[in-house]
């Protein structure tokens, strides 16, 4: 895997292959940047990254000019994975071994990005916009979450819904306070 964009952009990322991690690709992660570079910057931006996995989505981010990121994740090897990951590159990043469930609703910290990749599997996926957006403090005023998702999942009725784009197998529905 590559980092596709900014500082960072063709770094090789090893990933190891015990990771229970469904990583992005590459299209749909230069596909999400691309939307996002024409809306928004990203210097001295703070972004938060649920569901962490592999951690590019978060690097890339810090590699188009954030000035900080805490990757949550539960499984022992992904804190791994990212800690040893985090020690390469020198950013203010934080990897956090938490339940993104517990986590969430005590977080009182706020965030410009909030990027959530669960698996596409998890039975509370459907609530995870409504989960973040009950917290008042963990996303900024004009702030933005970012869901990854599967097509099967449609998020078009949530009030804080902006929008969903499409790429191949990915979706990515925005939402905004």
């Amino acid at each position: 895997m590559r980092i596709i964009g900014g500082e960072f952009k063709g770094r090789s990322i090893q990933v190891a292959k015990n990771l229970p991690a469904r990583p992005t690709t590459d299209f749909a992660r230069e596909a999400l940047f691309n939307v996002l570079n024409n809306s928004y910057h990203f210097e001295g931006r703070s972004v938060l990254d649920l569901f962490a996995g592999t951690g590019l989505i978060g690097l890339e981010f810090l590699s188009r000019g954030a000035s900080s990121l805490v990757s949550v994740d539960f499984h022992q090897n992904c804190i791994k994975h990212l800690r040893q990951l985090s020690r390469s590159f020198e950013s203010d990043w934080t990897v956090l071994r938490k339940n993104v469930f517990s986590f969430v609703p005590n977080c009182k910290v706020g965030f410009d990005f909030i990027f959530a990749d669960p698996p596409y599997d998890n039975p509370k996926l459907k609530d995870i916009p409504t989960l973040i957006l009950k917290n008042e403090t963990i996303l900024n005023k004009n702030g933005l979450l970012i869901l990854e998702h599967s097509k099967r999942d449609i998020f078009s009725e949530h009030i804080n819904f902006v929008e969903t784009r499409k790429y191949g197998n990915v979706n990515f529905s925005f939402f905004r306070k």
